[in-house]
């Protein structure tokens, strides 16, 4: 019932822009997989091969420690509306941090500037494989509304405060690799 593709199409972008949530996965060798939830409004394809997504601050930093470490990144959407169906981007990753030329460039090039509360650093994806699936066992779902507890948390704490969470919580890992968040490491694109 798979089925796999080169790049992505005209009707994988419609899947995608109808969703209002992605997952993303990551590992590094040696390490735990993450799996993360991300609001689907953050993400953004850019081209038959690339796709980006901003990433707000959060409990951890998983994702740019796998990419730092690995570079390979799984992102997936799965229909709990509508038509069943699931869609994975398999690819390599990087990531763009806040404050540098590249990460201005895509804020402004693929968000029209827009820069959500709390945000951390874009994610790029280049897409080597797309894999859609049935998605005969995703349960349906209503879509009310996104939370807006992380705005919020993020207004609260203001951008010092963000700046010394982000160095406690976010330069490492759990399993102790450098996020690449304080010294502004990437992975080479």
């Amino acid at each position: 019932m798979a089925k796999q593709f080169p790049h992505i199409t005209g009707a994988h972008r419609d899947f995608i822009a109808r969703q209002h949530i992605f997952f993303t996965a990551s590992a590094a060798e040696g390490t735990r997989v993450n799996l993360s939830p991300k609001p689907a409004n953050a993400f953004r394809v850019l081209g038959e091969s690339a796709v980006a997504y901003i990433d707000q601050t959060g409990s951890g930093n998983e994702t740019a420690a796998h990419l730092l470490a690995d570079g390979r990144l799984t992102i997936m959407f799965c229909a709990f509306e509508g038509a069943p169906s699931i869609l994975r981007l398999y690819g390599r990753g990087r990531v763009l941090q806040r404050g540098g030329d590249d990460y201005s460039r895509m804020l402004s090039e693929a968000f029209g500037g827009e820069e959500p509360t709390g945000a951390r650093q874009i994610v790029l994806l280049d897409v080597d494989l797309v894999q859609t699936s049935c998605g005969y066992g995703v349960p349906l779902f209503d879509y009310r509304d996104d939370r807006r507890n992380l705005d919020r948390w993020a207004a609260a704490k203001g951008e010092e405060g963000l700046e010394a969470y982000r160095r406690e919580k976010n330069a490492r890992s759990m399993d102790g690799l450098p996020t690449g968040l304080l010294s502004g490491e990437t992975v080479p694109g």
